[in-house]
This record gives structure tokens, sequence and C-alpha cells, in this order.
């Protein structure tokens, strides 16, 4: 291995953990928080989750708002257990 070679590979070493490094300051700058922004700027969404509440390890309840309507549903285990009406939305 000649003296070449070896400036070479220093050199794209270097030149790898730069980038790696310039990569996580534009991360740390312009973070998930920006791709959220530019996400929600598509189009406005018809379904959002209004409030979560953990019930125990197993269970979870969600007020879900659908195209202006408010639903109570129960998830437990990776499935839907119940779908209850809600009262309509705050806002109507």
């Amino acid at each position: 291995m000649d003296l070449s070679n070896f400036l070479r590979a220093v050199f794209a070493l270097a030149l790898t953990l730069g980038l790696i490094g310039l990569a996580g300051v534009a991360l740390r700058k312009y973070g998930p928080d920006a791709m959220a922004r530019l996400a929600s700027q598509k189009k406005d969404r018809r379904m959002k989750v209004v409030e979560s509440l953990v019930l125990d390890p197993a269970r979870r309840l969600l007020i879900v708002e659908c195209d202006g309507r408010e639903r109570l549903v129960l998830l437990g285990e990776g499935r839907l257990l119940g779908d209850l009406p809600a009262k309509e939305s705050r806002d109507a």
C-alpha cells in the first residue's frame, strides 16, 4: 500500500464522516417538525384523533373526529373492541 492509496482512503473517510455530520446538523435544524409542517400543508385531513386515554397496557380509548362528527372508539390488543357514537362536534 503506497502513500497515495492511504491518503485516498483517509480523504474518503473524512468526507464520509463530514457528510454524516452535516446530515446530523441539518436534521437538528430542520428535523421532524419541518417534515410535519410540509405534510400538513398538502391538504386538509378529514380525520384526526382528538384525544387518547390509556386505560391499561392492553386497552386505549380514543375520541376520533371524522367529517365534523366525533366518535368514541375503544381499542384493545390490536383490534377494535367497540365503536360508540359520541356527541356532535363542539364547533357545531
